[in-house]
C-alpha cells in the first residue's frame, strides 16, 4: 500500500507540472514545431529577390536534419557562404540557360526547392555525394564550405577543382532533372552496353576513359553516363574536352584501343548534343562556350 501511495503521489505532481496551460520554456529552440522561424535578414532577402521572385525557387539553408540521411554525419552551411555559392549559381547555370534556352525555360524546369549543406555527405564505400536531384523538384547540395572562388578570401589556385566539382553537380543533377521530363534516345544505353558496372568505384577516371567512359562514375550505369558527359562537357568545355580524349593512352580494361575510346566518346558527344537541339531546341556548344566562360571567370 505504502509503494502504491507513492505512486499516486507522483502522478499528482507530474500532472502539476504539466499545465497545459503553462508556456513552453525556450520555444524558440523546438525545430519543425513553428518555433524555428526568425526575421528575414539580409540573406533571406537576397534568395526572395534574387531566386523566389523571378524563379520561385526557395532554398533551405537553416539546418534541418529532417531534410537529411538520419544516418549521415553533416554539418550546416556557414551563412557568409550562402550568398556567394548561390550567386554564382545563378552566374554560371542559370543565366547560361536562360540565354540560350530563352527566360521561360528555366522558369519551367529549375528544381524549386534547394537544400544547402556545409559538408559532403561520405558513403561507407569511400565515395562521396556532392548533390542529389529528387523528381525534378528538389535538389541537395553539399560541401558548401568548402566552396571558394577567386573573388573569395583564401582562395587558392586548387580551389579551382573545388569550383569545378560544384558545377559539374549541379550540371549532372539537372541533367537528370531533363531526361526525366524527356527520355534520351535508347540507343545511347547501346553504346556501351555490358561495360557498366557497380564497381565502378575502384577504376580512375583515366582507366574509365580508356574504355569510353569520361568518367569512373559514368559506369555506374547508362543514366549516369548520359549526365556525366553532359556536365563534362560543359564544364570543361571544348577545349577540356579535347584535351580530355587526346590524352588517352593504352588499352582499356575491355581491352579498347584509344581510338576505339575516343570514337565511343565522340559519338555519346554527338548524342547528348542532338538530344539538347531535338528535344530542347538548345545549341549545346553555345551552352557550353558560356558556361565554360563563366567558369573561368571564378577560377583564373
Amino acid at each position: 500500500m505504502k509503494a502504491y501511495y507513492i505512486i499516486f503521489c507522483l502522478l499528482l505532481v507530474t500532472l502539476a507540472a504539466c499545465n497545459s496551460e503553462d508556456p513552453l520554456e525556450n520555444p524558440d529552440n523546438i525545430p519543425g514545431l513553428g518555433g524555428d522561424t526568425w526575421p528575414p535578414g539580409p540573406i533571406d532577402v537576397w534568395i526572395k529577390d534574387s531566386l523566389t521572385n523571378p524563379l520561385n525557387v526557395a532554398v533551405k539553408y537553416k539546418w534541418d536534419q529532417g531534410e537529411l540521411e538520419l544516418n549521415k554525419t553533416l554539418v550546416p552551411p556557414k551563412e557568409e557562404t550562402v550568398i556567394p555559392v548561390l550567386s554564382t549559381i545563378k552566374q554560371v547555370w542559370i543565366k547560361n540557360y536562360d540565354l540560350v534556352a530563352g527566360e521561360y525555360f528555366m522558369k519551367k524546369y529549375c528544381p524549386k526547392f534547394f537544400v544547402l549543406v556545409g559538408s559532403a555527405s561520405w558513403n561507407p564505400d569511400g565515395t562521396v555525394i556532392l548533390g542529389t536531384a529528387e523528381g525534378g523538384r528538389r535538389i541537395v547540395l553539399y560541401d558548401l564550405n568548402g566552396f571558394r572562388t577567386k573573388n573569395m578570401p583564401g582562395y587558392v589556385p586548387e580551389d579551382s577543382a573545388t569550383v569545378k566539382e560544384m558545377f559539374h553537380t549541379i550540371e549532372h543533377e539537372f541533367g537528370h532533372i531533363l531526361h526525366q521530363n524527356v527520355m534520351y534516345p535508347l540507343e545511347y544505353k547501346r553504346i556501351s552496353v555490358g561495360r557498366y558496372t557497380s564497381n565502378w568505384n575502384n577504376v580512375s577516371d583515366e582507366d574509365a576513359r580508356r574504355d569510353g567512359f569520361i568518367t569512373a562514375y559514368a559506369m555506374s550505369a547508362p543514366d549516369e553516363d548520359f549526365v556525366e558527359m553532359i556536365a563534362t562537357m560543359l564544364v570543361e568545355g571544348k577545349q577540356g574536352i579535347d584535351h580530355i580524349l587526346g590524352n588517352i593512352a593504352g588499352n582499356g580494361p575491355n581491352g579498347t584501343t584509344p581510338d576505339q575510346a575516343r570514337a565511343i566518346l565522340r559519338q555519346k558527344e554527338a548524342m547528348v548534343v542532338k538530344y539538347f537541339a531535338d528535344t530542347w531546341k538548345i545549341d549545346f556548344y553555345n551552352l557550353q562556350t558560356r558556361t565554360r566562360a563563366s567558369v573561368e571567370a571564378l577560377i583564373r
